[in-house]
């Protein structure tokens, strides 16, 4: 092991004339700061040859287990002290901000309002490039001169959003399909967004669980048009409590359509027996019920008894 291999794992021994400039490593600290905020000194470390940090507490509220560093050193030979740096550092215990979040990811449903502008990555999975008319048919296909006329002006049409397209035309079709724009969603984006509106208006909700009947039969659901609307749809009942909400067809609550003529659920009839009363029964009926034909009295008869 060489001698240099042996002085770098020493550990260094603090220059003592930086040791003892305490007192002008404090003034440095209440400039930067301000006298009553400087608290006692709590260490000295030795950084390098003749340089030495000193280290204060700080007293400012909100900077808890924060210290004042000021770093100290001397040239070769000489006697004086002179400062090199003051700064506040975080100590093993101090109150640290929490670690910064980009905005992208900070941000959350419903946490913009009037005037503010949301911009959407260009690679956002969420969107896909929507039809634009720039396709053109393969070389080797066969397409009239006409037809490749009407394409070329298509195209003019769709580049230019001022013309309004002619009803039958390529571009009035693509605009009654909502596909006249630069991007639409993408298979990922409609599953998203399916996902957060079932778990929100969905058949897992406990109104759902209570309700009737789904809205797949209530007369106030509102149809849309799209994938989406195979399994969801708005809800028009000003009552209910997702008025004017997208819904899936599997949600419910009490504000169905059919809720007042549906049929009342079936309740088990009462007991026919009484077990916990008892009913009398004469043992021989009675005269005067009518029940028993009526006889003149017999003479006793005979039976041999004296």
């Amino acid at each position: 092991m060489s001698a240099a291999t042996t002085r770098s794992r020493t550990p260094r021994t603090p220059d003592r004339l930086c040791v003892e400039a305490v007192d002008l490593a404090r003034a440095a600290a209440e400039e930067a700061a301000y006298p009553g905020v400087v608290g006692e000194h709590v260490s000295a470390v030795a950084e390098g040859d003749r340089v030495v940090t000193h280290f204060f507490e700080a007293k400012e509220p909100g900077y808890r287990g924060w210290r004042w560093a000021v770093t100290v050193t001397r040239a070769s030979r000489a006697k004086n002290v002179t400062l090199d740096e003051t700064v506040l550092l975080p100590g093993d215990d101090a109150l640290l901000a929490p670690e910064w979040v980009p905005w992208s990811e900070r941000l959350r449903p419903g946490d913009m309002g009037p005037g503010d502008l949301l911009p959407t990555d260009a690679e956002d999975l969420r969107l896909e490039p929507g039809w634009s008319g720039e396709d053109t048919p393969p070389p080797n296909s066969v397409v009239s001169t006409e037809m490749a006329e009407l394409v070329e002006a298509e195209d003019a049409d769709v580049t230019d959003r001022t013309v309004v397209p002619v009803r039958g035309s390529i571009t009035s079709v693509a605009e009654e399909l909502g596909m006249r724009r630069a991007r639409v969603l993408s298979r990922y984006g409609l599953h998203s967004a399916a996902d957060r509106w079932d778990e929100s208006f969905g058949a897992k909700t406990p109104m759902a669980q209570a309700a009737p009947a789904s809205c797949v039969s209530c007369g106030f659901l509102v149809a849309i048009g799209g994938s989406l609307g195979q399994a969801f749809g708005v809800c028009a009942n000003e009552f209910s409590p997702a008025d004017g909400r997208l819904v899936s067809l599997s949600y419910g609550c009490g504000g169905h359509s059919e809720a007042a003529v549906m049929p009342a659920p079936l309740r088990p009839a009462p007991p026919v027996l009484d077990s916990m009363a008892s009913d009398e029964f004469s043992l021989r009926p009675s005269a005067d019920t009518g029940s028993v034909p009526t006889t003149p009295d017999l003479p006793a008869a005979d039976l041999g008894h004296s």
